[in-house]
């Protein structure tokens, strides 16, 4: 319960995006989040869990052993 619950717009402004994408993550409920009333709120830990999930890691190419010959 030590969880920051954020609003759609702190989402938005700590996602770089606009306020329409936290929005559209809420409606395909591809986010968790919290309703209070009238008011939505996401927990950080959603947040960081939506990012880890969807950073894409860079491809390690194996280094050749010989080179081409010209």
């Amino acid at each position: 319960m030590n969880d920051r619950y954020l609003s759609v717009d702190q989402v938005a402004e700590l996602l770089g995006t606009t306020t329409r994408f936290p929005r559209r993550l809420i409606e395909e409920r591809r986010i968790r989040y919290v309703k209070l009333g009238r008011y939505v709120r996401i927990p950080e830990s959603a947040v960081a869990e939506f990012i880890s999930s969807r950073t894409v890691e860079p491809l390690r190419r194996p280094r050749a052993r010989y080179r081409r010959a010209a």
